[in-house]
């Protein structure tokens, strides 16, 4: 018996596909808006459950688009988060950068413009997703994708291009440990080295390799339609 011909709650739920997306989308909203609005920017990551609270957006929201339907609207959804990112998140990002050069430039106001580009970061994988998802791609291919990219976001090359490229330190010299990279911090137990950092920078990469090769789709098809097909 076939997935689709099961009568139990996996194929029921895959019989009203078209709407799980919705499912995902509702809890990857709210979880957006505590973190966004409701809750003050916050830089640093104080554990692992607060680490795993501030990512929970960006999962469900990955899920979120793999789900989602595909369909004639596509070219102008598309088009659409252009016009969103072009009339909000890009001017809301230099207006965040230029009232922290009229501040102090304290540790505490940076929060909002670190807070805001992360949530650009979010916002072009989840377009990439999207474009992708749009063009054909299927659930399970979406979905590893997905996962794929927020290993690579966490991994912290950027603190480590951070590191090599930045010229200016308060110190005078780059520092031996990253001790802005909290979210390294709270599975490593202390500010890294560059050397640890570099480790793990690479477990992350390597993982996300992994995702991106593994034959998903072969998997789910054999699930669902109960015979092996040509490619995934």
């Amino acid at each position: 018996m076939t997935l689709l011909e099961s009568p139990g709650p996996l194929a029921a739920l895959y019989r009203r596909r078209q709407w799980l997306w919705l499912v995902a989308a509702v809890p990857a909203v709210v979880t957006a808006l505590l973190i966004m609005v409701v809750l003050p920017p916050d830089q640093t990551l104080d554990n692992v459950g607060d680490w795993a609270f501030k990512l929970c957006p960006f999962v469900f929201a990955v899920l979120t688009v793999s789900l989602f339907p595909r369909g004639r609207y596509g070219p102008a959804l598309i088009v659409f988060a252009v016009f969103v990112y072009m009339s909000y998140l890009d001017t809301e990002l230099v207006m965040r950068v230029q009232e922290f050069a009229r501040s102090s430039s304290s540790d505490d106001a940076f929060q909002p413009v670190y807070q805001f580009e992360l949530f650009v970061t979010t916002f072009i994988v989840l377009f990439a997703l999207l474009a992708y998802r749009l063009g054909g791609a299927r659930t399970a291919n979406v979905l590893k994708v997905g996962i794929a990219s927020i290993l690579v976001v966490i991994s912290g090359a950027n603190d480590l291009t951070f590191w090599a490229l930045n010229d200016v330190w308060a110190a005078g010299s780059k520092p031996t440990e990253l001790k802005w990279a909290s979210h390294m911090i709270v599975f490593l137990g202390g500010p890294p080295s560059v050397p640890a950092a570099v480790a793990f920078m690479a477990v992350h990469l390597v993982l996300a390799a992994i995702v991106v090769a593994l034959p998903v789709g072969r998997w789910v098809s054999v699930r669902v339609h109960g015979s092996r097909p040509a490619a995934s």
